[in-house]
């Protein structure tokens, strides 16, 4: 595995699910890391396996919806670490409904959380980066960005915007030694998807989808996001990195 020694990472939605197993990885790899969401319970537990892998670590509270949130959670990172070397954007939320019965709420609640909230953290970690002159933005998005699945529009939809919004940004950086890159997971075996694969008619219709018929786990995205975060993958930005089981080779 790529080794992060002395760097520094933000994962926001590090509380659970995939942002906590990427947290998780950046420790083992050497990486101070902060961990940021909205539940301060999920976020203790995991600076404190932070720590016990020898690694500092920061819990901070945030709603990525919200930029004056968004805002106190980078400058809470900095005054810790002193900088902050790698961004993960792991915070979502996802919401199954058609496309019209879906109401403005609804949709606005996952635009603000998933695309809104990615490009808060963006802007804000990126100005950092400029000015030390390198960095790592790492996006997670979903294959349902690219594909079309019944009920997942708004999710869809954020996802798809994410994986463009990364292809911009790292154009934008690449003059400044930072890089940006997206993960975009099939169906992992998280929280958000829990209910789906545990569900008996449903959960078997996904796997079968899958070609290695079955659903990924958690910590099974985190050698991924080491080397996307690490020197070892300097020539690589403005990249989608799908993690599927095989799901988009169909």
């Amino acid at each position: 595995m790529s080794r992060l020694d002395e760097k520094v990472a933000l994962v926001t939605g590090g509380g659970r699910g995939l942002g906590r197993a990427i947290a998780l990885a950046f420790a083992e790899a050497g990486a101070d890391v902060a961990v940021a969401s909205r539940t301060r319970e999920q976020l203790d537990e995991v600076a404190e396996a932070i720590r016990s892998k020898g690694r500092r670590a920061l819990a901070v509270e945030v709603d990525v919806s919200e930029p004056e949130s968004v805002a106190k959670m980078v400058a809470a990172t900095r005054e810790q670490f002193g900088r902050i070397d790698i961004l993960v954007n792991s915070a979502g939320v996802s919401w199954v409904e058609r496309v019209f019965s879906m109401s403005d709420g609804t949709w606005d609640w996952i635009m603000k959380t998933n695309l809104y909230g990615t490009f808060y953290c963006c802007r804000d970690v990126s100005k950092l980066m400029r000015a030390q002159k390198s960095g790592s933005i790492i996006n997670l998005a979903s294959v349902a960005g690219v594909k079309g699945p019944p009920g997942l529009g708004a999710y869809a939809a954020t996802k798809g915007g994410v994986m463009a919004l990364t292809r911009v940004l790292a154009m934008e950086m690449i003059r400044y030694n930072v890089r940006a890159n997206a993960i975009a997971p099939g169906y992992f075996r998280t929280d958000m998807n829990a209910a789906a694969l545990d569900d008996p008619e449903i959960g078997p219709k996904i796997v079968k989808r899958i070609p290695m018929q079955r659903a990924g786990q958690p910590e099974e995205i985190g050698p991924l996001a080491v080397f996307l975060a690490s020197d070892d993958a300097a020539y690589i930005t403005g990249e989608i990195y799908y993690i599927s089981g095989g799901e988009m080779a169909q």
